[in-house]
């Protein structure tokens, strides 16, 4: 079963299962509530702290990403300052793609010190839109 929200990932990560495949599941529930009208209850409810502060961060760049990708309000709980980190992560470790990296990262993942490419969130049912 895919998570519902940001929250059950969190849940879920907590209970030990894998990130990645969490994420993918989630996007692929929220993309196709998107279709729906009903995309903010999936970002709505605050995300339990995960023990790994990378990981914590990047719910919050998750959450305030897709309010903005589209169109919802940014829940607050994304701009809380356990949301950020203090040193730069970038989610490749290839050193030739770190300029790329720090010019195409979004917004959301880039004020929070994640370096990624410009559609983090990018999947086959991710709706064509804003």
């Amino acid at each position: 079963m895919r998570p519902a929200t940001l929250a059950d990932v969190a849940r879920r990560r907590n209970a030990g299962e894998d990130l990645p495949g969490l994420l993918v599941g989630f996007l692929d529930t929220f993309y196709g509530q998107v279709r729906l009208g009903t995309a903010q209850t999936a970002i709505d409810e605050q995300p339990d702290d995960v023990s790994c502060r990378r990981e914590h961060a990047l719910l919050g760049a998750i959450g305030e990403h897709l309010a903005r990708r589209w169109h919802l309000s940014v829940p607050d709980w994304t701009s809380h300052p356990s949301r950020f980190l203090s040193e730069p992560y970038f989610t490749s470790p290839l050193e030739d793609l770190k300029a790329l990296m720090i010019a195409e990262s979004p917004l959301a993942f880039r004020r929070r010190l994640i370096f990624t490419e410009a559609e983090p969130l990018r999947r086959a049912r991710m709706p064509v839109g804003p």
